[in-house]
């Protein structure tokens, strides 16, 4: 476990000491600051909810977590430092795991410095803070999916940009799986049981339910089976690297 610490906190280090993670954490606020009160009509709603918050989610993490989780491997391939990096005394899961907390621990910053919307909210109304707290754990948990397939994307080329478009498509069907207009679609020619089967890969079915305040442990297990798996994933490319 110290070993898995001392990367992560060596990689946690690496972001902040570049301008790119101000310049992101700036982006991500200023977005989630565009989609809450502008797009998703903040004021005009009249209610004391951050539906408007958690509701553009799935689609700004899309392309955010990604350009997060695209340099995880990519990079150290592409500088050479991979192959130091799988001779020091650790395992191969091990740096895996830290490689993975570090990035996790910087998107749950970004998502902590949000907390002005939470704020703004108790001022104006009287909200349920119960539903604001599933509603971070479930965006939380989802950022979290979204990193481990931008993980496993990553071990597959040593082009970042590969990585991002790859994460993205990737995201995008977990997204697309579970979306009004496609299950609509679908219903139109598949059966209830396939569509409802289709859905419950998708990322938006279980984010849902965070958003209306029910933390429920299958979709608990849904996030947590999507990072496991491609966490798992990306530690058999990264043996055949390895190994090669």
């Amino acid at each position: 476990m110290r070993a898995v610490w001392i990367i992560a906190k060596r990689e946690l280090v690496s972001y902040f000491t570049s301008p790119v993670a101000y310049v992101f954490l700036v982006i991500f606020l200023l977005l989630t600051g565009f989609f809450t009160f502008t797009a998703g009509n903040f004021f005009e709603r009249g209610e004391a909810s951050l539906a408007a918050f958690f509701g553009w989610h799935p689609w700004l993490y899309l392309v955010l977590v990604p350009a997060v989780g695209m340099r995880l491997w990519a990079e150290e391939r592409r500088s050479g430092t991979l192959e130091l990096l799988l001779t020091m005394p650790i395992t191969t899961w091990q740096a895996i795991v830290a490689k993975f907390l570090a990035s996790w621990i910087f998107l749950a910053v970004a998502l902590a410095l949000t907390f002005p919307a939470v704020i703004t909210v108790n001022i104006l109304g009287d909200p349920d803070n119960g539903v604001i707290f599933a509603g971070y754990l479930g965006s939380f948990f989802l950022a979290g999916a979204y990193l481990a397939i931008s993980c496993m994307t990553s071990a597959m080329t040593r082009n970042q940009v590969v990585a991002f478009i790859l994460s993205v498509v990737v995201c995008l069907f977990l997204i697309l799986a579970g979306f009004n207009p496609v299950t609509d679609l679908m219903n139109r020619w598949a059966s209830p049981a396939l569509v409802d089967t289709v859905a419950a890969f998708s990322v938006v079915t279980h984010f849902d339910g965070f958003q209306r305040g029910a933390i429920d442990v299958r979709d608990l297990a849904f996030f947590l089976s999507v990072i496991g798996f491609s966490l798992f994933a990306t530690g058999v490319i990264v043996r055949n690297l390895r190994a090669g």
